[in-house]
């Protein structure tokens, strides 16, 4: 995909420690009405979607949270309707983005001006070679932590994939506050990111957090 095939206005999806990155694909489920407007205009136009984190994630219906400046534009790859009326979709990661103004609209949800400049390198298709020696360290604490945390990884799947997508496939499903998600988010290259996750992981003390481990 070439930059000037990107949309300069685009819908934005404020979900709290949610994040995703180019070349990862997650599944969402869409059941509010604002959201099932959203993917009905996206699905018949180009089916892109600014996923972004709200900077207060309290809940006020009469005042829109605050979004931070960088999200990630997905592309709807899967779509289908339930019997009770929910969407069910798949939404890959193209390109992260710089919001630059917010647009006054009618919809129900909410429309930005965003700008790809800084994250140019997003849309290069070459992928690294997995070094596994870089990221030994970061998996074994990470393995520590998910343990802990109860959550359920297949770490053997994972070092099959290349070096960026393991990083980035980490980074999303890490139980990781929602500003660190955001700063991983943040980090321009790959390396950068990895550093991060390094830097983060070296914060924690793995006995803070409650075993949570379904039996």
């Amino acid at each position: 995909m070439k930059i000037n095939e990107l949309p300069k206005i685009i819908p934005v999806f404020p979900l709290s420690n949610f994040i995703i990155f180019p070349k990862t694909t997650v599944p969402l489920n869409i059941f509010e009405t604002r959201y099932i407007q959203m993917i009905n205009d996206c699905m018949k136009a180009d089916k892109f979607v600014g996923m972004i984190q709200p900077i207060n994630s309290k809940k006020n219906e009469t005042i829109p949270p605050r979004l931070y400046d960088i999200g990630c534009l997905g592309k709807i790859t899967s779509f289908k309707e339930t019997d009770d009326g929910r969407y069910f979709i798949d939404l890959k990661g193209i390109i992260r983005f710089k919001i630059f103004k917010e647009i006054n609209t009618e919809k129900l949800y909410r429309e930005c001006e965003v700008n790809y400049q800084i994250f140019m390198n997003d849309l290069d298709e070459t992928k690294k070679n997995l070094k596994f020696t870089d990221l030994k360290l970061i998996f074994k604490d990470l393995k520590a932590l998910f343990e802990k945390r109860g959550f359920i990884i297949n770490w053997k799947a994972l070092e099959k994939q290349s070096l960026d997508e393991i990083i980035n496939a980490l980074a999303m499903a890490s139980p990781f506050s929602v500003e660190e998600k955001q700063v991983l988010l943040e980090a321009v290259s790959l390396d950068l990111r990895k550093n991060k996750i390094a830097e983060i992981l070296s914060t924690y003390t793995f006995d803070n957090y409650n075993n949570t481990t379904v039996q």
